[in-house]
């Protein structure tokens, strides 16, 4: 049995995690198989006898998902560049839904517009066709393959707004532009969560990053008497690094000559500087203040501060809490249950009413099975929970709060009281003017700034 990691690019909420792992499943020779939403990737475990990585990258790329190198980190460019093609298409879906709007409300009102179904026909197909072409596709590789996800539904309900469309030209009972209304609204939907996701997940990811920019890229070492400016990768244990003032520590390290304040608030909260000298510990990231220090490397890569936090951060977003394995097995029986009721209320209007009344009622069967698949419609379900739980473990890194288990998100909310010791610090990590006394009946005068009486003052009292 081998591992193989990848990256994976398209996911947007609890869905796509159970497409990919049965996908992957349904394969012969894979073992076992992990889906992060949060890290956007896959760990699978399959004997290389039977299926290669080729195979298994190639199934991903048929249900519609990207995948990529897990070893290369994606630029801020490049993420931002996602986000901006995600918008476009939502801008331009939002757009003919707009129009689509617009032309609905007039008709309502009274005002026909001509051709309006045919106008209302064309909105409808560039939104589903075109804007909405790359859920077709993921619709289709998952349908294929026996699996019934956000996708497949969405486009069940798309297409029985075009068919029930469709029929508006043939039969007047059916109001042709609702129909096609309902094609444009619900894709747009499933777009806009598509962008929101991507969005969250982008930026929750970047305060991890964030986070990490505080270690900067390059360190200056002392080797063999000769110093000189290396990358941050090629720092090794027991080198001996020179920060000058106002510089960052690049790693953890003791204080081997030298002595200066040294800034810790990102680590401590306490706002003022502490004193280092030879012995010292110091924290990779931190701001030298003052002084000039030599210290020796003592903990460098993932061993260092910064990369711990970074990686419980990371841990932590990819744990499932018992509320999301909730979601995650409601999720299973979800869409399949929806067709069903669907199926019920096309049944029950069209059979059951000839039955009981001697005649079938197309057009109430056709709302009702229409109005199953819209409503039904599941992503916020699968959505909500596990990209709440993403952004706020990003805003929480942001602020210094480190959540270091997935349970920790769940429970956090029934915390009413919080103890601290007398070490704990609760300060925004710098200091700041809290009140002016004037001393010897001065005045709270500041340089640049009105007194009272209106005179302006050019020094401090």
């Amino acid at each position: 049995m081998e591992k193989v990691q990848f990256k994976i690019g398209g996911m947007s909420c609890s869905f796509c995690v159970e497409t990919i792992r049965r996908a992957l499943t349904r394969m012969e020779g894979v073992r076992d198989v992990h889906v992060s939403l949060a890290h956007e990737e896959a760990l699978i475990e399959y004997d290389r006898a039977k299926v290669t990585p080729e195979r298994l990258k190639d199934t991903l790329v048929a249900v519609g998902y990207t995948v990529r190198d897990p070893e290369k980190v994606r630029t801020f460019e490049e993420e931002e560049a996602e986000i901006e093609r995600e918008r476009d298409r939502l801008i331009i879906a939002g757009s003919l839904t707009g129009i689509t709007l617009l032309l609905m409300l007039l008709m309502w009102l009274g005002r026909m517009f001509p051709h309006i179904e045919w106008i209302t026909f064309a909105l409808a197909s560039a939104t589903v066709f075109i804007v909405g072409w790359p859920i077709l596709k993921m619709a289709w590789g998952s349908l294929r393959r026996g699996i019934l996800n956000q996708h497949v539904l969405l486009e069940f309900a798309a297409f029985a707004g075009l068919a029930g469309g469709v029929l508006g030209f043939f039969f007047p009972d059916f109001p042709s532009p609702d129909f096609f209304g309902v094609a444009v609204f619900v894709t747009t939907y499933h777009i806009l969560s598509q962008y929101t996701s991507l969005f969250v997940r982008t930026r929750a990811s970047q305060a991890v990053r964030k986070l990490l920019n505080l270690q900067p890229d390059t360190a200056r070492v002392i080797r063999d008497g000769q110093e000189k400016e290396v990358p941050i990768a090629e720092v090794q244990t027991g080198d001996l690094i020179r920060i000058r003032p106002g510089a960052q520590i690049p790693v953890d390290g003791e204080g081997i000559e030298g002595g200066s304040a040294v800034n810790e608030s990102f680590v401590t909260g306490e706002p003022l500087p502490w004193e280092k000298s030879k012995g010292d510990e110091v924290i990779g990231g931190s701001v030298n203040q003052t002084g000039t220090l030599v210290v020796r490397a003592t903990k460098i890569g993932k061993e260092s501060f910064l990369q711990q936090i970074a990686r419980h951060i990371q841990e932590a977003r990819a744990l499932k809490p018992s509320i999301i394995q909730l979601v995650d097995r409601i999720l299973i029986y979800f869409v399949p249950g929806v067709l069903v009721f669907a199926a019920l209320a096309l049944l029950i209007w069209t059979v059951g009413a000839w039955l009981v009344t001697g005649q079938a009622d197309v057009i109430r069967a056709t709302y009702a099975a229409l109005a199953v698949l819209v409503m039904g419609y599941p992503c916020a379900l699968g959505m909500a929970t596990p990209l709440a739980m993403i952004r706020g473990g990003g805003e929480a890194a942001l602020k210094g709060i480190l959540m270091r288990t997935g349970e920790a998100f769940q429970v956090f909310k029934d915390v009413k009281k919080v103890l601290l010791d007398k070490t704990g610090t609760i300060t925004v990590g710098k200091p700041q003017v809290a009140d002016v006394i004037p001393l010897n009946g001065g005045t709270r005068c500041w340089r640049w700034s009105p007194c009272p009486g209106g005179e302006q003052k050019n020094s401090h009292r």
